[in-house]
């Protein structure tokens, strides 16, 4: 299906999904009235609505939850990602499953699977945080390869990266020839903050990716990286995120531009002070500054629509140019967390050529 038609379908079954909800016809009516219009979080980004639907339910014996990562299939239906070894596929126009499958490393174990982008051909690319690796696979689960990843980015003793911290997220950039992988937490030696983004090329028609140019991000103090997306102009979207007991999430959405940096795939340490150019990066908007839309939350929370926001995907684009994404919250199966997913409109900031 070609990418027009991809994305007018997704956007059309975004609009139905701010429908969707949990909580009864009170607030199905609510989230009704909220899809016709955006409701600011900044002069950049709008939010339109938001579903619980999902939370707590199951498909096929199989808990819907611990989701990280979403994706736009080829056909324009939703790639969602748990990181606990499922792969959901959902529907546009209500975001209900179809269908999941299993994933398995090479040994048949699960996967700490934490990132995901679906290939030109449909493979499905996923990343797992445990080794760092990502691998890819057939639409119905076959592993069919993996590929390669620094010695450095792999989790100590066998690298620098600290465990539940490395490939957090995932995506191709335009073109689908360019993947690149966001690592969550700073390596050994690294400045604080200052966490790796790595990049895997392929050339011509070859579907093997190898090791391409690597960048430095620095991340607001006491967050980290749980997602980027690129955006349709070679930019990312990141997600920054941290979480503090008592208190609740911080949830951060940035437009990140890698292709002024310098490429650190050389760079031992990085510093901040090393004459290294990092990622440039511009705030787009604090979810906490969003409307609440009526949301609740199971524990405290500085906005009640706010929980572990870890997925990301960019669904279509407005006449305007805006850019239509959705996020979803990861629940970790806990009864204090909801998956919850929720539809943004959100404004680029214009940057000049050269």
């Amino acid at each position: 299906m070609r990418l027009r038609l991809v994305l007018a379908t997704v956007t059309a079954g975004l609009t139905a999904a701010a429908c969707l909800t949990a909580a009864g016809p009170a607030t199905a009516r609510s989230a009704t009235a909220q899809r016709t219009s955006a409701h600011p979080c900044s002069p950049s980004t709008s939010i339109t609505g938001f579903s619980d639907a999902l939370d707590k339910t199951t498909y096929n014996d199989t808990f819907v939850g611990n989701l990280s990562a979403l994706a736009v299939d080829r056909d324009g239906a939703i790639a969602a990602l748990s990181d606990r070894s499922s792969l959901f596929t959902l529907d546009p126009m209500s975001l209900r499953p179809r269908s999941v499958v299993a994933l398995a490393d090479e040994k048949g174990a699960g996967l700490d699977a934490e990132g995901l982008a679906v290939d030109r051909d449909g493979t499905r690319l996923v990343s797992s945080e445990t080794e760092p690796s990502i691998r890819r696979y057939g639409r119905d689960g076959t592993l069919l390869g993996s590929l390669p990843v620094p010695d450095a980015l792999r989790v100590a003793p066998a690298g620098r990266a600290t465990g539940n911290a490395t490939f957090e997220g995932l995506t191709l950039l335009p073109g689908g020839r360019t993947l690149l992988a966001g690592m969550e937490g700073a390596l050994s030696g690294d400045g604080t903050g200052i966490v790796r983004f790595q990049t895997w090329h392929r050339h011509g028609g070859s579907q093997a990716f190898a090791l391409a140019a690597q960048y430095g991000y620095r991340t607001d103090t006491g967050l980290s990286v749980s997602e980027t997306t690129a955006t349709p102009d070679g930019r990312l979207l990141v997600l920054e995120r941290g979480f503090t007991s008592g208190v609740g999430n911080t949830i951060r959405l940035y437009v990140a531009d890698p292709r002024h940096a310098t490429d650190t795939s050389g760079t031992e340490n990085l510093t901040g002070q090393d004459g290294v150019r990092l990622i440039r990066k511009t705030l787009l908007a604090d979810i906490a500054d969003c409307p609440s839309l009526g949301a609740t939350a199971k524990q405290p929370q500085p906005n009640p629509l706010l929980d572990n926001i870890e997925g990301m995907a960019i669904t279509g684009r407005e006449p305007g140019g805006r850019l239509k994404v959705l996020l979803v919250s990861d629940d970790n199966q806990n009864q204090v967390q909801t998956t919850r997913f929720y539809s943004l409109r959100v404004r680029l900031p214009f940057v000049a050529e050269g």
